[in-house]
């Protein structure tokens, strides 16, 4: 099983037809499935300067910009026909505050690195599940991370952008300068319509204990802990993430045979506050039916994030993903989860209940869709002949799911296969009239698909 690549050396220019095109586009994706998509040319941005030349370049030769920091999109987002593709990943730079507990990063910069340069400061922020996540595409999608329950998604710890516009110029967007700009930078995703070059994040204190607590169960007590995670989601602490994979086995995760994995971390200020947390895990009702209750583990983020590579999502694997969030009772959506467990394919493919219960309010930012449940598909597979197989079955599983379901969130999309709702319908008409004032010929590329009536209404009043 292979580890994620970094990024080494300069980031070069190349054009269609040029030897090792092919190569550096694919190389953009974590998802090691070619969807036979080629721009005409890629940028490989090394810093600003070159992340400016490159737009004036596009708008000058009528190139629309697709982007990647990271390259996690499961569904390519940035991966288009024609145009220019430009590659943020090379742009890694970390800068941290420790007295005023800030930080400035670059889109190409890894969560994990991000991570384990603060743990080093004794500071926090929510960085994502698996290591090798871009942090640019992480926030501007919302950002679900290590503790978003307790200290917001990530965007919301976004206090400014360095941004390049579509006519080439850089501008900082906070909440007092370009506030639309800002707005719409916390939650836009793949939509948003200029070159974010820098984040200015808020960091935290470290919570003093990071712990997992883990507790499987065989796949034919599939109802009951369903029905339980459902009727427990609504107390469990905020410090607590309270969520579950089905899988036909992970064996370092001590999944052995088909079945379902509770994989709760835990960030809390003292051992007795983590354990107090998380023991309606260990004392269920449930607990009898399990193969295995562990003990609370102590278990660093930076460990918890690098176990998703080796585990879950592993490097060079072709991957389908698609998600939901339901907002009806477990009753209703069993059926629809029977089928997933029925057609898993092999794993490391999964499915993923997570217990969210968002806080009664948000920050004023695109972001605004979410309930109480979120639930999603992560089919994998080896080989280019299992494509056609296996490429739909998340988004038909997740068409399952739609009659209880309010729409998606962008870190697992898959609008250009199943087009879906985001965020709220008046939250996309206010995204779209923003990209018109700041990309009025719409230079850079939104989202691979939306729903047709909102795509109707996009410039309403």
């Amino acid at each position: 099983m292979s580890l994620p690549k970094r990024r080494t050396g300069k980031g070069v220019t190349l054009r269609r037809g040029q030897p090792g095109f092919d190569a550096a586009v694919l190389d953009s994706s974590f998802n090691g499935r070619d969807p036979g998509r080629r721009p005409d040319i890629l940028v490989q941005a090394n810093n600003v300067f070159e992340v400016i030349a490159a737009v004036k370049h596009a708008a000058a030769h009528d190139l629309n910009i697709s982007i990647c920091s990271g390259g996690h999109s499961w569904n390519q987002n940035h991966l288009r026909d024609r145009g220019m593709l430009l590659h943020l990943g090379f742009m890694s730079a970390i800068e941290v505050d420790v007295a005023a507990r800030r930080a400035i990063v670059e889109p190409g910069a890894w969560c994990g690195d991000l991570d384990a340069q603060l743990r080093r400061h004794g500071l926090f922020f929510p960085v994502g599940h698996v290591a090798d996540i871009g942090l640019g595409g992480f926030l501007l999608q919302g950002g679900f991370g290590f503790g978003s329950r307790k200290f917001g998604l990530a965007c919301e710890n976004v206090q400014g952008v360095d941004v390049v516009l579509a006519d080439g110029s850089l501008v900082h967007a906070n909440a007092q300068q370009h506030s639309d700009l800002y707005w719409a930078a916390r939650g836009a995703g793949p939509g948003f319509f200029g070159a974010v070059v820098r984040f200015h994040l808020q960091l935290h204190a470290r919570p003093k204990v990071t712990a997992m607590q883990s507790q499987i169960f065989d796949m034919q007590h599939l109802d009951e802990v369903v029905r339980w995670a459902d009727r427990v989601g609504p107390e469990v602490d905020r410090s607590v993430e309270f969520q579950f994979i089905i899988t036909r086995q992970v064996p370092l995760m001590g999944i052995f045979r088909p079945g379902i994995g509770i994989l709760s971390p835990v960030l809390a200020d003292s051992w007795r506050e983590a354990r107090e947390a998380t023991a309606f895990i260990r004392h269920s009702p449930l607990r009898p039916l399990a193969a295995r209750t562990a003990p609370l583990l102590p278990m660093p983020t930076t460990w918890m994030a690098k176990l998703g590579w080796f585990s879950l999502f592993p490097a060079g694997s072709r991957w389908c993903a698609d998600n939901a969030w339901l907002t009806a009772p477990a009753d209703d959506v069993l059926p629809a989860i029977h089928k997933v467990v029925e057609t898993l394919p092999p794993a490391p493919a999964h499915a993923l209940w997570l217990s969210w219960y968002p806080p009664a309010e948000r920050q004023d930012m695109a972001f605004a869709l979410e309930s109480n449940t979120y639930f999603a598909c992560y089919g994998e597979w080896k080989e280019a002949a299992g494509d056609e197989s296996h490429q739909t079955w998340a988004g038909d599983m997740m068409r399952l799911f739609e009659p209880h379901s309010r729409g998606i969130q962008l870190a697992d999309e898959n609008l250009g296969k199943r087009p879906a709702r985001f965020t709220t319908d008046r939250n996309y008409v206010r995204l779209q009239q923003i990209r018109q004032k700041y990309d009025p010929q719409g230079l850079f590329r939104s989202w691979a698909g939306v729903l047709p009536e909102q795509q109707a209404q996009q410039l309403s009043p």
